[in-house]
């Protein structure tokens, strides 16, 4: 299950970083907001950092961009998550 989410997160934070005028962002923020609570949810805030680490070398290596623009995304699931 890891792993769809990482390819969706991936597919997601790519799109949005490259349509950014696009209509359909603030679904995919959505979406990449509940994958997060999802995440918590199954190993806090370590998984964050985890996912989060591995989706922004991806992405940078993929397209050239940093995703790091999506963390607060992530904001209030804990105190330990603030960007």
């Amino acid at each position: 299950m890891d792993f769809m989410l990482e390819e969706e997160l991936i597919d997601l934070m790519t799109f949005c970083l490259q349509n950014s005028k696009s209509p359909e962002i603030e679904q995919k923020k959505k979406r990449i907001s509940e994958i997060g609570v999802e995440l918590f949810a199954d190993g806090g805030v370590d998984a964050l950092e985890n996912f989060f680490f591995v989706l922004k070398n991806r992405i940078t290596e993929e397209i050239g961009k940093d995703p790091s623009i999506f963390k607060p995304l992530w904001n209030g699931l804990t105190s330990e998550w603030s960007y």
